[in-house]
């Protein structure tokens, strides 16, 4: 049975307890989610000291494993035991054959991190056969600004489509880093606080006027005097505004309007999936960039961004090395001019 974190978690604050949980994938922040529940709200913390086991992949067997999960629990209707970090266990495999028969007072948890596991092995059949599965995805990036919206609307704190598309360009796709900048954020806000780019500014760091967001708009409208102050102040603060990151967001950006020049007599929603947005407010950016740069043009500015990707990476062009910020003043330049 295929589950989600939510799914999962809801299922065991109702006590609807499975013999073996495995969690796998590449997102460790759905898979820290159940096991720190399992680890402190299955079981009272009197029925912890005798009835939950805690083991990590690196140190223990899968011997060391079996003989704790067909113990009996003390005074408590199951036990909990958890294997942390099992893809490091080099005998995860012969699991196998107590997840074919596990015990019905044991919750068993697995949590397989960093990868997907193997399904199509004999130990992975024998899970899809026997127990709850939650495969951990990463999001993509144009996923990211809804997931956060959802998590912070969840709080009571409704967030512009604008700051959330701000946070996940600074922060990425890692969930456990998004997650803390946004505990921070509401941290020091009154619960129903709308969150825009000024909360963002004054809790997280992020510049509500200097930003990718904002440096993105206005090489979109070849506002010469603005993509300057926006370029000077990430040249002034490199470390809150390293190249390789601004590289690829631009890369992203330009893409997005590359691909819409193939698209540009298609339906709005058809241009939408194209594009991977997720409404029509982020779409007219893109339809007014696009008037911008013709399709010629947005080659050659592709062409640049590969350049100066090259360029950051020691890669010099016929030319001594240059600090990061003047490479992006010099590539800047060369987009509008």
């Amino acid at each position: 049975m295929s589950l989600t974190a939510d799914q999962i978690i809801i299922s065991l604050k109702k006590k609807d307890y499975h013999p073996v949980y495995f969690l796998h994938g590449t997102e460790s922040y759905f898979i820290d989610q159940v096991v720190q529940f399992a680890e402190t709200k299955i079981l009272t913390e009197s029925e912890r000291s005798f009835n939950q086991t805690i083991l990590y992949g690196k140190d223990t067997d899968h011997k060391t494993v079996v003989d704790n999960a067909r113990r009996f629990p003390m005074m408590a209707s199951h036990q909990v035991v958890i294997l942390k970090e099992a893809q490091d266990m080099k005998s995860l495999k012969d699991l196998q054959t107590y997840i074919e028969k596990p015990s019905t007072t044991t919750i068993l948890v697995i949590a397989h991190k960093h990868k997907r596991f193997n399904m199509n092995s004999k130990l992975g059949k024998a899970l899809k056969d026997k127990a709850v599965i939650l495969e951990s995805k990463g999001l993509y990036d144009n996923q990211l600004p809804g997931w956060i919206e959802t998590y912070l609307k969840k709080r009571k704190y409704p967030i512009s489509p604008e700051a959330s598309v701000l946070i996940a360009e600074y922060v990425g796709t890692d969930l456990s880093k998004v997650v803390n900048e946004l505990d921070k954020l509401i941290l020091n806000l009154p619960a129903d606080t709308q969150i825009t780019e000024k909360e963002i500014e004054a809790n997280i760091g992020i510049s509500k006027d200097f930003n990718i967001f904002e440096l993105q708009k206005a090489l979109g409208e070849r506002n010469i005097l603005k993509a300057n102050r926006i370029v000077n102040y990430f040249a002034a603060n490199p470390r809150r505004n390293p190249l390789p990151v601004v590289l690829g967001s631009l890369y992203g950006y330009f893409s997005k309007i590359y691909q819409l020049h193939f698209v540009k007599s298609a339906s709005e929603q058809d241009q939408l999936n194209a594009l991977k947005l997720r409404s029509a407010f982020f779409l007219r950016d893109y339809r007014s960039a696009l008037r911008n740069y013709p399709f010629q043009r947005i080659e050659q500015v592709i062409g640049l961004l590969k350049e100066y990707d090259l360029k950051s990476k020691g890669v010099h062009y016929n030319g001594t090395g240059k600090p990061e910020g003047e490479l992006l003043k010099e590539l800047v330049w060369r987009i509008l001019h």
